[in-house]
């Protein structure tokens, strides 16, 4: 069985995820098929076949997300000590040698990712070119789009 890395923080989001499908999901939608089935013939009962349709994906995500933290390596980088070296969960600011633009970016598992609010992809071009390397250190990135040099400005184990 391969161990897919998650930070904490993710494990814990599809913990609720998975507690609010149980708890909240699942019996509301048990509750619509009986009363669905009350309505009589359920060959042309559109609610019952809503209802089933819904149970269908809620209980196909449960499975999925069940099967996501089975497979968990869930790293906490606070309990970890802070050299300064890019690991997996670290927060890091980078600069663009070229451009002087200035990203911050969380490092984190692939369903946790996000670019749009600053989490990257652990398997993405540029935390792979950055694991690994220390403040100060300048890394050539092979992107889809071109060649980039970004020099590691910080590095946070929040």
């Amino acid at each position: 069985m391969k161990r897919v890395p998650m930070t904490l923080k993710g494990a814990e989001a599809l913990q609720e995820e998975l507690k609010h499908l149980k708890g909240t999901v699942r019996p509301r939608i048990i509750s619509a098929i009986a009363e669905a089935r009350e309505h009589g013939d359920l060959k042309e009962n559109a609610e019952y076949h809503a209802a089933r349709e819904q149970q269908s994906f809620a209980e196909g995500r449960i499975k999925e997300v069940e099967g996501k933290l089975a497979d968990a390596q869930v790293i906490d980088v606070l309990s970890i000590e802070n050299k300064g070296k890019v690991i997996f969960g670290t927060t890091i600011k980078i600069i663009n040698v070229e451009t002087e633009e200035e990203k911050t970016y969380h490092i984190v598992g692939d369903d946790e990712a996000d670019i749009k609010k600053g989490k990257l992809s652990v398997n993405s071009p540029i935390a792979r070119g950055l694991i690994g390397k220390e403040v100060g250190d300048e890394v050539t990135v092979e992107t889809p789009a071109r060649t980039v040099v970004f020099e590691i400005a910080e590095v946070l184990y929040i």
